[in-house]
């Protein structure tokens, strides 16, 4: 048995679900450019749990599934005002409040097809809500109750902030939520798959992987990436700053990829809705620093920006709070965690890979006494 690092390299399954060959991304064989200029997350949703894109009337039927569903147990918010708010940081409130969602599913045991992708709705569902609710409750204010007649992205926005969005606001929202949908073998997507293949389920898939992108070299990055641009502060200081942690061999988040080489064909999108958002607001500071950052990297490490990079810029113009930049990505990755989930269970086999042994070689046991 040879080892291979980080598992670089070995195919570990096969799915209908995503694909990242010769650096183009496709959601069940949809170009990613395509989706995220034409496709509502909703219909990327219904996309990645049936392998095909919906019609007029699955779409309306999907997304009032979602709008039926998006409401929470009083006993998770009640949960929410128990944490020490000061110290939690919401990935970890959201891990455990979708932990909990699952003791208020008299489902939640049930493996059968059809339980399993009701769940799949509520789970989708109310991570939008979990998010938001906890965030307005650590500041003191009440959870807003979501509006039916509105779209996904929109109900997430309104939630969040108590008014409903502006066009544009809805538009790169849910741009974003397109892109970060569904990834291949993702660290948390291979996590929850690995999970669910013992038939843990549905609701255990799912916070395990919420486990696995808390980690900043997951989907923790672009909060780290806002927090690197509010350290440099402007665009005079770009420069030095870059220049100092190249030196140092320091990691600069949000850029490179483990399966691109060319580049994350998802971040030009997130690029031009930073660009644009930045310039509305009258803070097209955000936008040049992180062009300036990617000129100087790109050109020294040939190292391009990945997702994360101007996802930051893009949530930070709308006013969404940094250290919900991760647990937005998992509202978005949701759909994707889930499609794994399901396919999983549809053929699954228990994973369970091997190690290379380096410990010492065979050893005989010494009594305590004459050690």
């Amino acid at each position: 048995m040879t080892a291979s690092k980080g598992l670089e390299g070995i195919v570990a399954t096969q799915s209908a679900i995503s694909s990242i060959i010769d650096d183009t991304l496709t959601y069940v064989g949809y170009d990613i450019d395509d989706l995220a200029e034409n496709a509502s997350f909703e219909e990327v949703v219904y996309l990645l749990w049936h392998q095909r894109l919906p019609k007029e009337d699955e779409l309306a039927v999907l997304k009032q599934q979602l709008a039926d569903n998006m409401s929470i147990p009083q006993e998770v918010l009640d949960h929410f005002k128990t944490y020490p708010i000061a110290d939690v940081h919401p990935m970890a409130a959201l891990r455990t409040a979708i932990s909990l969602l699952g003791l208020y599913d008299e489902k939640a045991e049930d493996m059968s097809d059809e339980a399993n992708y009701e769940k799949a709705i509520k789970l989708q569902a109310k991570v939008a809500t979990v998010v938001t609710a906890f965030s307005r409750i650590r500041k003191g204010q009440e959870p807003v109750a979501p509006k039916t007649e509105l779209g996904y992205a929109a109900n997430f926005l309104y939630m969040l902030n108590g008014e409903e969005p502006e066009e544009i606001a809805i538009e790169a929202f849910d741009k974003a939520l397109v892109l970060h949908a569904d990834h291949e073998l993702n660290a948390s997507t291979f996590t929850a798959r690995v999970c669910v293949a013992t038939l843990a389920d549905i609701y255990s898939g799912v916070t395990a992987a919420i486990g696995a992108l808390k980690g900043p070299l997951h989907g923790g990055a672009n909060e780290q990436v806002m927090k690197m641009l509010m350290e440099i502060g402007s665009e005079e200081n770009v420069e030095t700053y870059i220049r100092e942690k190249l030196d140092n061999k320091e990691k600069i988040m949000g850029f490179g990829h483990r399966v691109y080489r060319k580049g994350d064909p998802r971040a030009k999108h997130l690029r031009a809705m930073s660009k644009k958002l930045t310039t509305l607001r009258g803070e097209e500071k955000w936008y040049n620093m992180s062009e300036k950052i990617e000129s100087i990297v790109t050109g020294e490490k040939n190292l391009p920006p990945n997702v994360d990079f101007y996802s930051a810029s893009v949530y930070h113009s709308l006013g969404i709070d940094h250290d919900l930049f991760t647990p937005i990505f998992a509202v978005s990755r949701m759909s994707g965690w889930t499609a794994h989930i399901l396919e999983q269970y549809s053929n699954n086999r228990l994973i369970r890979p091997r190690a290379d042994y380096i410990g010492p070689d065979l050893q005989k046991y010494v009594p305590i006494n004459e050690r």
